[in-house]
């Protein structure tokens, strides 16, 4: 068995750990070769050769655990920055009267737990995978935007029941105080949101701690126009009914977030992959008859990982053949782990998560 652990999908020599036909009377002969390359430059490979029994089919391994791209300055940044309005938004909301401002002060608050577990996972997915934890700790990405999900929600409910209960029990608000801390907040949190715009659309962690960002935006600039207009009119009503609309836009951006992390951590096919269209091309490839076992699952948040029987009565093809597939799958479908086993189709292979056995054609 070969394994090779480089930069991008289909680069190098891909794996080959070539046996028999799902019996287990076979012999092969498996070389295992390493290629780790690090942020630091340097690779290091090695290679061991054993030989014992297998028969024909082959396991064909590609896999690469790239560090998530740097975000660590901009978390930092956003953490103090929102840090920093927590406590402005706290001290005046209460000097105030302003239900919104101590809202958003909650929001903010919320987000800087959120942006703490964001930034705590981006750390832990650039570690290289261990004995135990053999696919890394990429999954934890998807584990802090569940939990960023789950935060934006809770931080909503704690504003709506404090909207709902100062419209039940007005109070005089002091709208110049709360335009003005409200307008800070808005560059603040705007210009934190900016500090991950550009990795939200291919990682749904780093789209997590944007959301969080976004949303204090809407958050503090609709406090401010109700700040505004309780300055023009008194209309002290504003303030709570500003609360609870932008709580319905948040709860609305936050419930895709909350179902494609839930979906990543049940393991199922990432938004985006069509597996009809990946099982095709399989099939398509020369010496091909059928494909089976096929799963596609998220290690993490920005890489996805694949593993297939492809039936090929011809025999295994050789290391050069499925490395063209491998390479392919990287760069089509962005599949970052790829184990592929080729079978002969002369026994009914059955996949554990089915109920019967596949008889092959």
């Amino acid at each position: 068995m070969k394994n090779v652990n480089s930069g991008r999908a289909g680069e190098g020599a891909a794996p080959l750990h070539a046996h028999g036909a799902h019996g287990h009377d076979h012999d092969h002969g498996d070389a295992h070769g390493h290629t780790h390359g690090d942020e630091h430059g340097h690779e290091h490979e090695h290679e061991h050769r054993d030989d014992h029994g297998h028969g024909a089919h082959g396991h064909h391994h590609h896999h690469h655990h790239a560090p998530a791209s740097g975000h660590g300055r901009a978390f930092a940044l956003a953490v103090a920055l929102n840090i920093v309005i927590v406590v402005a938004q706290a001290v005046y909301g209460v000097i105030a009267h302003s239900t919104a401002l101590l809202a958003d002060a909650g929001h903010n608050l919320s987000d800087v737990l959120g942006l703490l577990l964001a930034w705590g996972a981006a750390w832990l997915a650039t570690h290289r995978p261990s004995g135990r934890y053999t696919f890394g700790f990429g999954s934890s990405s998807i584990l802090a935007s569940l939990a960023n999900a789950a935060l934006l929600l809770v931080a909503c409910g704690a504003i709506l029941a404090e909207a709902i209960g100062r419209l039940i029990h007005p109070a005089p608000v002091a709208g110049l105080a709360v335009f003005i801390v409200a307008t800070l907040g808005m560059a603040v949190n705007g210009f934190s949101a900016w500090l991950f715009m550009r990795g939200q659309k291919d990682d749904l962690n780093i789209r997590g701690a944007f959301l969080h960002m976004a949303a204090d935006a809407a958050v503090s600039g609709a406090v401010a126009v109700s700040g505004l207009v309780i300055l023009a009119t008194g209309w002290s009503w504003i303030d709570p009914v500003m609360s609870i609309v932008v709580v319905l836009v948040i709860v609305r951006g936050t419930w895709g977030l909350l179902r494609e992390s839930v979906r990543l951590a049940l393991a199922a096919v990432p938004e985006g992959v069509d597996i009809e269209r990946i099982r095709v091309f399989l099939a398509q490839q020369q010496g091909v008859t059928d494909v089976h076992d096929l799963h596609i699952w998220a290690l993490s948040t920005t890489g996805n990982a694949l593993s297939a029987h492809l039936v090929m009565p011809a025999g295994h093809p050789g290391d050069a053949a499925l490395d063209a597939i491998v390479s392919a799958l990287g760069v089509r479908f962005r599949m970052t782990h790829v184990t592929l086993q080729v079978d002969l189709g002369t026994s009914a292979h059955r996949c554990a998560l089915d109920g019967a056995p596949q008889m092959h054609p």
